[in-house]
């Protein structure tokens, strides 16, 4: 499950793992687009404290061709 919230400066997309049968549902994803950058949050399970990660534009772009290639080292065409 998933929600999508406009903001005044970002888009927030909050990523909810229900669970499987047997297993504990992970920690809830929030991801936030901004106009030069994406950050993705997620508390850590052990200590609760949030952990951000920031994706530049560029990194963002190479993460979304990188899901559809086979293993190997590329570059980008600029």
């Amino acid at each position: 499950m998933f929600s999508i919230e406009h903001e005044f400066d970002a888009t927030v997309i909050t990523l909810v793992d229900e669970g499987e049968t047997g297993r504990a549902p992970a920690e809830d994803v929030v991801i936030a687009a901004f106009e030069e950058c994406v950050t993705l949050t997620q508390a850590d399970p052990r200590t609760g404290e949030p952990v951000r990660i920031t994706l530049t534009t560029g990194q963002l772009r190479d993460l979304a061709t990188a899901l559809d290639l086979p293993e190997g080292v590329y570059r980008r065409q600029v």
